[in-house]
């Protein structure tokens, strides 16, 4: 059995359902004991129900502060320290140019102003434990979509984000690192293509050099990892889990010259 995190309490948000599901299944797996703090009291009971006795789930509007006192005080209740967080949760809304105000705010609200306030919420419980946070961001932060623009541009300042807390949280030696998630056969991914992944890594090949998208349990490993005393000397990276999307240019595979001699 896996326990590099045996002992350690992880509150993770959106941790109900797709790779937030898979994040938690590995903790839990590495010995952790994990609360899931999501809005779906259907899927926070389903996941309860599938994880068994070492998942807890509090219903949770984590862009509500009273109810992250409400999420910390039970945690706290329970088991009586923090050690993790995993700030998972997202919103996808997002009309590129046309977005709305309202969706804007919602969106940047989810993504990055709830994720801030709730690590300085944790800050004590972190300092005390040594612990850490590990914030999943994508490869949206760093390179424009077309189309797309609220998500993004949240994205991108959730790294700036992870990199401010990085650099404050070290004097109470809690470390944090941020992961860019690349193609990852997510609720997204199956709702575009009729649950149909076969599809998906056709389609996204030539986006990345491993040539399929990622298995959600891929991320859930990789968070397992960072969140572990394996990574004691890692604090403020950026992690791609992107199987090789960031380093292509925009030739991606196709060398152009090679493309130009054989026109």
């Amino acid at each position: 059995m896996n326990v590099e995190l045996e002992g350690k309490v992880v509150i993770i948000t959106g941790g109900a359902a797709s790779i937030g599901l898979s994040i938690s299944k590995a903790l839990i797996e590495a010995g952790a004991k994990v609360v899931i703090a999501a809005r779906s009291n259907e899927a926070g009971e389903y996941a309860v129900k599938l994880l068994g006795d070492n998942c807890k789930f509090f219903q949770t509007d984590i862009g509500k502060d009273e109810q992250l006192d409400n999420l910390i005080n039970k945690t706290i209740t329970m088991y009586g320290k923090i050690d993790i967080l995993v700030n998972n949760a997202c919103s996808y809304g997002d009309e590129g140019s046309a977005t709305n105000r309202e969706t804007w705010l919602e969106t940047l609200n989810i993504n990055v102003v709830s994720a801030a306030i709730l690590g300085e919420k944790l800050r004590p419980y972190l300092k005390e434990s040594k612990g850490n946070i590990v914030n999943i961001g994508s490869i949206s932060g760093t390179t424009a979509h077309v189309g797309r623009w609220a998500y993004p541009v949240a994205k991108a300042a959730m790294e700036h984000l992870s990199s401010s807390q990085a650099l404050d949280y070290s004097e109470d030696g809690i470390r944090v690192n941020h992961l860019r998630l690349g193609h990852i056969w997510s609720a997204p991914f199956n709702g575009l293509t009729e649950n149909n992944q076969e599809h998906a890594n056709k389609t996204t090949a030539a986006y990345n050099l491993v040539g399929r998208v990622a298995n959600p349990e891929e991320v859930a490993n990789t968070v397992v990892f960072i969140a572990s005393s394996k990574a004691s000397y890692i604090t403020g990276a950026k992690l791609n889990v992107d199987g090789g999307y960031s380093i292509l240019g925009p030739e991606r595979k196709d060398p152009l010259m090679r493309l130009l001699s054989e026109g």
